[in-house]
């Protein structure tokens, strides 16, 4: 199969099979005679397999590290469990890096949408006050105000 069959097979584009070849996560492939790639059923299902890894997180490079193993992930999707740990388990810990950076930044964006969400509504709820009752800093003088008026009307 030709890369633009092949790519449109594994839902990627040719630009891609030739990154994936050139970054070792595919295995040498055959060329015909004129020198155009020919992709086998394997190599399909070897570009489906790093695409779903790469849409877990694992980057192309944690991939490198442990291309020497993709060829045990046999068929064109990864195993029910989706964990790919006995694929990249070796010593270097490629999963537990991901998993640590993938915490830092998980950390990172819930600190920053604390801090958006704070600028949005700076005053936190408070629990005398009834759901949808104002909470802003001139709440308490709205509530004020209105008391006032009415006093000044009885005198």
């Amino acid at each position: 199969m030709r890369i633009g069959d092949a790519a449109a097979a594994a839902g990627t584009t040719p630009r891609a099979l030739r990154f994936y070849e050139q970054r070792g996560l595919l295995p040498p492939l055959t060329r015909s005679a004129t020198g155009q790639r020919i992709y086998r059923q394997a190599d399909i299902d070897r570009v489906r397999i790093v695409r779903q890894l790469l849409a877990l997180g694992m980057t192309v490079d944690d991939l490198h590290r442990c291309a020497d193993r993709l060829h045990l992930l046999t068929g064109d999707t990864l195993p029910p469990s989706g964990r790919p740990e006995s694929l990249c388990s070796s010593t270097d810990g490629i999963i537990s890096r991901r998993l640590a950076v993938l915490d830092a930044e998980i950390a990172r964006l819930t600190g920053l949408r604390e801090l958006l969400a704070a600028a949005i509504d700076p005053a936190p709820p408070r629990p005398d006050r009834a759901p949808g009752e104002p909470t802003g800093p001139d709440a308490g003088e709205v509530a004020g105000d209105a008391g006032a008026v009415g006093a000044d009307a009885g005198e």
